[in-house]
């Protein structure tokens, strides 16, 4: 069953007939962590790099913004039995779509907060399909972590 993670959205699983997919990662990004040994999986699709850009938008959606949706991601897969130190982890996203002349830069911001945070945590991660100008589809198969990513133009390719 596919569990479609709209934008500043997040979906956390242990069911294994579910599949979670987000489309249209421009400039925002997906996060994919995924514990193998207790097959919980997590996706999570946010937009912004830091909460204090709009603090009354990060109260009503936290999951808008790198640092306070990745904590939630982490702390609903950690409530369903996953561990940090076993945990996959994808990033996809990032892109510069609308802002070809790299003014704003919200991609690159994105994926500076994604590193800065996840540095600051010590987690690892172990595939990133960002930057460029496309966009890109991620999906995560919570019975095995199987992961797939799809550029516009392409087929879904595993990673």
């Amino acid at each position: 069953m596919n569990i479609i993670v709209g934008v500043s959205d997040m979906r956390v699983s242990n069911d294994p007939n579910s599949v979670l997919i987000t489309y249209s990662l421009g400039s925002c990004i997906g996060i994919s962590i995924y514990d193998p040994m207790v097959k919980v999986g997590g996706l999570l699709h946010f937009m912004l790099p830091d909460s204090r850009l709009d603090e009354g938008k990060a109260r009503r959606n936290p999951l808008m913004f790198a640092d306070t949706g990745i904590p939630a991601l982490f702390k609903a897969a950690y409530e369903l039995g996953a561990a940090k130190q076993r945990m996959r982890v994808i990033v996809v996203g990032g892109a510069q779509i609308l802002d070809q002349k790299g003014f704003f830069n919200i991609g690159k911001r994105n994926n500076m907060a994604v590193r800065k945070l996840f540095w600051k945590n010590k987690v690892m991660i172990d595939y990133e399909a960002v930057g460029g100008n496309v966009n890109r589809t991620i999906k995560l198969q919570i019975s095995d972590g199987g992961t797939w990513l799809k550029t516009s133009g392409q087929q879904f390719e595993k990673i």
